[in-house]
């Protein structure tokens, strides 16, 4: 048979084809800016996986990988430090976020029946909290930080407006962000911020930290030596705030330390980095919108960001602050 003779003008047009191909993926390729102490520019953000049903409450897991929830389908994921997933636990009560106290054991925020508790290690699960004054249920438990004393943290957000049936608002909490000591009393800290979400403690455990979702503003507070907080401020303005059917929404939503302090925050605009002082230090957009986000791997060097069904991470410059495990 003889040799199959191509045109020129067709070899040029497949290459053409090829090197935009190329060009496509490599354009779809997504990098990170350059932040000073934050990130290399060009940085590649990896995809670890996608097609999770609901992404919430990363932390670093004891063996230098990622745990999250994957709430709609009720159980939680663990990405191995190689990037391979498995399920971690099945049947955590809608678990959404999730904390390791000084003891050991995993403590979450849980949306089926709304409460906060232990759920392991196994054999160990219980409620810490389910009632507010001993007569009003939670309405969503959100987002949750446990200090070096075992004190939790953590948020309630409010019932969702989707959920069927509707609680009865008479003996439903509003929202609000809570404190839980370790003898398991609550405490309601603020109750007037719109949608409290994440919540996050500065490195020395000064400063507490609540995103709004639907403000501008990620707040702040100051903690007293006896505990008391002082009163709330606009800690830093957020970029992508907009108006919606559903109202205004920044999407702020999980939050995280590094070693310096900074806090980097999940919203619309992506990844936002502020300095201790509040000071924006620059966005690192993601395919998706995130959700929340948690420092992992060797040396806490590594940030893991998870959101609308997938999860990406990569490499950072300065570590994940070493006091928690996120």
């Amino acid at each position: 048979m003889p040799p199959i003779k191509i045109a020129p003008c067709a070899l040029s047009l497949v290459a053409a084809s090829l090197l935009g191909s190329w060009s496509l993926a490599h354009a779809q390729q997504a990098v990170t800016p350059g932040i000073a102490g934050v990130v290399q520019a060009g940085t590649p953000i990896e995809l670890i996986q996608e097609g999770f049903k609901g992404t919430e409450g990363p932390i670093a897991a004891p063996d230098g990988g990622l745990l999250f929830t994957e709430n709609q389908n009720d159980r939680i994921i663990h990405i191995a430090p190689d990037g391979r997933s498995s399920v971690y636990l099945e049947g955590a009560n809608g678990s959404n976020a999730l904390a390791f106290a000084p003891n050991g054991e995993l403590i979450s925020v849980q949306t089926r029946e709304p409460r906060v508790g232990v759920i392991q290690p196994k054999g160990h699960a219980r409620t810490l909290v389910g009632k507010v004054d001993g007569k009003f249920n939670l309405g969503r438990p959100n987002d949750l930080v446990v200090d070096r004393k075992g004190t939790v943290y953590f948020t309630d957000s409010g019932v969702n407006p989707a959920a069927t049936p509707q609680p009865d608002p008479a003996i439903t909490a509003k929202p609000a962000v809570y404190r839980v000591s370790p003898e398991y009393a609550i405490e309601r800290l603020a109750a007037d911020i719109t949608r409290p979400n994440g919540i996050q403690l500065s490195p020395d455990e000064k400063t507490l930290y609540v995103a709004n979702t639907a403000g501008e503003h990620v707040l702040a507070y100051d903690i007293a030596a006896n505990g008391k907080l002082g009163p709330k401020r606009e800690f830093a303005r957020l970029e992508g705030f907009r108006q919606t059917d559903n109202g205004p929404t920044s999407g702020a939503d999980g939050l995280a330390v590094d070693a310096e302090g900074r806090l980097y925050v999940a919203s619309n605009a992506g990844v936002q980095v502020f300095s201790s002082q509040g000071q924006a230090l620059g966005i690192i957009p993601l395919p998706k919108r995130p959700q929340n986000l948690a420092f992992a791997g060797p040396g806490k060097k590594t940030l893991y960001v998870v959101g609308s069904g997938s999860a990406w991470h990569f490499p950072v410059l300065t570590a994940g602050h070493p006091g928690r495990v996120k």
